[in-house]
């Protein structure tokens, strides 16, 4: 009765977001930092892993996956080189923890590098000698049940904050997820999970404050006036998934995986992809995902077409299911050289 609940409310969720896109809001949405993937193994298959997914990796794309770890508790480090040639990059880590019999507790943090930018005024176009980075970071805090039907469903919630040094908006934005798997081994997945749903976000700050000559030409003087900025959503999206495993031998497996996303703010996608194990410690990946062009004058977004990827992974002990592997992927992107990820895990 309860995992009906939770099933019930999810479903509700996914309706009412699948009729609030619209692509005319393209580009309206902040926060995108809440859409990019910094964990290697899901990136791998151009984060179509909405059915499949499990443990650290979980707690971006589909929370409720963060039960179905390899291992009692994983750890995670990421990194990835954003739109490589523009100097941006992504650090993250994470933590699951099994709790009980059927729970995972989970924590993630992810913050962007951009560098060090030159400070430019309109006396000094070309720099003032000065530097500045800014600020952009997210912090999650997830949990994930799993019940004896074989269903487990999840939630995050999320502080996001963004901004300089005078300057900044926070906010907080909920996940939500369900997979279900069946099948004699386990081998058919199938996933939803509904992202980024939460508060306004606004930016405040002496930033905003600007430095003027006084409207009254009567007087000869300066006035501090202060600019009210216009408050933006987040940028909620909506994944249906599902995979399936066809073990060929006990040391071969080929791992079908379909994805259809539903995006607020962006045109809509859909793709697929393949992951060969062998031996349970050399995996290779590759997906495609493809973008409905409903507008033809709306610029596509930054990921679409091929991804790909490898890991390699060496146990500690096989009866425990601990592990430390790499992961590496690379996904086209539709300007400048891709983005490449790179993560170390280890299953203990």
């Amino acid at each position: 009765m309860q995992q009906k609940f939770y099933l019930i409310i999810l479903l509700l969720a996914v309706v009412q977001i699948s009729f609030a896109g619209n692509p005319d809001r393209q580009g309206e949405a902040g926060a995108t930092q809440l859409l990019l993937n910094p964990w290697a193994r899901s990136a791998g298959l151009s984060a179509m892993t909405t059915a499949n997914i499990a443990g650290v990796e979980a707690l971006r794309l589909n929370v409720a996956g963060l039960v179905r770890s390899p291992s009692r508790t994983q750890i995670m480090g990421g990194h990835a080189r954003y739109l490589d040639g523009v100097g941006i990059s992504l650090n993250a880590i994470g933590l699951a923890q099994k709790v009980g019999s059927n729970g995972a507790f989970g924590v993630s943090i992810m913050t962007m590098d951009f560098g060090d930018i030159p400070v430019t005024t309109e006396d000094f176009p070309d720099g003032t000698g000065a530097t500045f980075s800014p600020l952009f970071f997210n912090m999650g805090i997830s949990y994930a049940h799993e019940f004896e039907n074989k269903v487990s469903v999840g939630l995050t919630a999320r502080i996001v904050s963004e901004g300089l040094a005078n300057i900044n908006a926070t906010g907080i934005s909920f996940d939500a997820g369900v997979q279900y798997v069946t099948g004699e081994n386990d081998e058919f997945k199938f996933g939803i999970s509904l992202r980024n749903v939460g508060t306004p976000l606004k930016y405040r700050g002496e930033g905003l404050t600007q430095t003027l000559p006084s409207p009254n030409p009567d007087v000869d003087q300066t006035l501090s006036f202060f600019t009210r900025a216009n408050q933006f959503d987040m940028p909620s999206l909506l994944n249906i998934g599902a995979s399936y495993d066809f073990v060929i031998n006990p040391k071969n497996r080929v791992t079908l995986v379909t994805n259809f996303t539903s995006n607020t703010f962006y045109e809509d996608q859909i793709g697929g992809g393949l992951e060969y194990v062998f031996n349970d410690m050399f995996m290779l990946r590759g997906g495609y995902k493809y973008e409905f062009d409903t507008d033809e004058e709306a610029q596509p977004s930054v990921y679409s077409g091929i991804s790909a990827g490898a890991s390699v992974q060496v146990p500690f002990n096989r009866e425990k299911g601990s592990n430390f592997g790499i992961d590496y992927a690379y996904r086209h992107t539709n300007v400048w050289n891709g983005t490449h990820n790179i993560t170390i895990r280890f299953d203990l």
